[in-house]
């Protein structure tokens, strides 16, 4: 096929920029425009020195008339500022595949979206995990090839939907009492100067944010795997604490599931949890969700995810096991979250609503040391 045009908007960010790094080769995709706020006019190389393909670029306005008029536009840009655009493009370019890598047409609830973020709701755009179990058997992705808007997952809800789906669609887990405390490179807080990202405070330093139900991404994650019941996306059964941290890394998530087993769970005569039994139930639910997904790997046992095996993949590493002491089941998720997170599934979710093959030039490789 003609190679189709892409235009990103943020593209001097992290999520822009990597982006970037996987299409600077693409067989079918061809950057054609970057653009900024206020680094217009400057050129990207000094923003993006790894990326010499781009070095050149003009870095134009993220306006919809810049972006109109492109076969794809990415927009990398702070939660709450892809709406406005979004909205002039869909008059004037309404063809265009528009991939939001925000959170702003993520939320299928207002409400929720007005609560966590204090702005109002923009719409609900297609949901861009490919993997995504859905209520019918079905995966997301199907939903995917009939769209030409797509909101991206957060990295932070990618590794815990992952992680936690399987074993709701299977009735392994309860739906509350859903824990997950992840570790996360400070590339996630996005490239922009905070004093509280800079060298001197993080390194040899590990802090929570988001604490106690607080963090945006709750309602997304609670969205997700109400959606794998058939419940309602804002108001249904799951409950999930869920505690970020960040830790002296670059990029990268580390995510520790545990839920308690459900009632259907399978048990010993005198009641208490068949360890041996649901530890098979575990190893078969992840089978049946992703032996086939080639960019989600379930680790041979005994090996645990280490997110430097993820840096610079599109594959999330999973690993699993029955803590029969503390009677809970245990799930640990690493990703890249600007591939996998990020720019990768993003790719993923343009190939789809595209008609190429999904897996089209995304690294199943990381890179090591």
């Amino acid at each position: 096929m003609n190679a189709l045009t892409v235009a990103v908007s943020g593209a001097t960010g992290y999520a822009g920029g990597e982006v970037l790094r996987l299409l600077s080769t693409h067989p079918h995709l061809t950057v054609t425009t970057v653009c900024g706020h206020s680094s217009v006019g400057e050129l990207l190389g000094r923003h993006q020195p790894h990326l010499p393909r781009y070095a050149d670029f003009v870095i134009e306005d993220s306006t919809a008339e810049v972006l109109a008029g492109h076969d794809v536009v990415v927009l990398a840009l702070p939660h709450g500022k892809s709406g406005a655009i979004a909205a002039e493009l869909a008059e004037t370019s309404p063809d265009t595949l528009i991939v939001d890598l925000a959170a702003d047409h993520r939320l299928i609830s207002p409400e929720a979206w007005e609560t966590f973020y204090h702005s109002a709701h923009q719409g609900t755009w297609t949901y861009g995990l490919p993997e995504l179990l859905l209520a019918d058997g079905r995966k997301q992705r199907t939903q995917l090839t009939e769209t030409n808007r797509i909101a991206v997952p957060g990295c932070n809800v990618t590794a815990v939907t992952l992680g936690l789906a399987p074993l709701l669609a299977a009735g392994l887990i309860a739906p509350t009492g859903l824990n997950a405390v992840l570790a996360n490179g400070v590339s996630g807080a996005g490239k922009a100067l905070k004093p509280h990202l800079t060298a001197a405070e993080i390194l040899g330093d590990a802090s929570p944010y988001g604490t106690g139900g607080t963090h945006r991404h709750v309602p997304e994650i609670e969205q997700n795997l109400n959606g794998v019941l058939g419940a309602d996306p804002a108001d249904g059964p799951v409950r999930i604490s869920f505690t970020p941290t960040l830790v002296p890394m670059s990029r990268g998530i580390l995510a520790t599931l545990t839920a308690d087993p459900s009632d259907e769970a399978p048990r010993t005569a005198d009641g208490t949890i068949d360890a041996e039994a649901l530890t098979a139930q575990l190893t078969s639910a992840f089978a049946d969700a992703y032996a086939d997904e080639p960019f989600v790997r379930v680790l041979p046992e005994g090996q645990w995810p280490r997110t430097s095996a993820t840096t610079g993949s599109n594959v999330a590493q999973i690993q699993f096991t029955y803590d029969a002491r503390a009677e809970k089941v245990l799930v640990v998720v690493a990703l890249d979250n600007l591939v996998r997170g990020t720019a990768g599934q993003a790719l993923q979710a343009i190939h789809l609503a595209l008609g190429l093959e999904e897996t089209t030039h995304l690294p199943l490789e990381g890179f090591a040391p």
